[in-house]
């Protein structure tokens, strides 16, 4: 049976509709949510939500942190940002991940967190960009991600 999932940002709705499970980047760990599951509050850290839908296939979306509220049968996503894989261009986050591997390597250790966390946003959005690229050559599924 589906579970109804709702994934918003502070700018846009990003999803509403019904999946067989959601896999979210939890700050404890990655979780996987079906319906019937027990309430549950949490934060998101940066990382991958995974839509698995009926029939087999699967949609991508990054997020950068957030908060998420189980229902039995209904999941918030209340995200900081989101980004659709369709919506990241490539080449522009190639370059930020340069731009944020060359920063680090001058910086004091105190310097560097904020660094260190474009780094992790920048492979995040790279990772789900491939997988739509992936999929789009004939590897399943579509893709999703969120919002810079």
């Amino acid at each position: 049976m589906p579970i109804e999932v709702e994934i918003v940002t502070p700018r846009r709705q990003l999803f509403a509709g019904q999946v067989d499970m959601i896999t979210l980047p939890g700050t404890a760990g990655q979780m996987g949510i079906l319906r019937n599951h027990a309430p549950l509050l949490t934060t998101l850290d940066i990382g991958e939500i995974v839509l698995h839908h009926p029939g087999g296939g699967e949609e991508y979306i990054a997020v950068t942190g957030g908060v998420v509220e189980v229902r039995p049968n209904k999941v918030i996503v209340l995200a900081r940002s989101a980004e659709r894989a369709d919506e990241i261009d490539i080449e522009r986050a190639r370059a930020a991940l340069q731009r944020a591997q060359d920063s680090i390597i001058n910086r004091p250790p105190e310097e560097r967190k904020p660094v260190e966390l474009a780094l992790q946003r920048s492979r995040l959005r790279l990772k789900v960009a491939e997988r739509r690229r992936r999929q789009s050559s004939g590897g399943g599924g579509s893709a999703f991600a969120s919002e810079s």
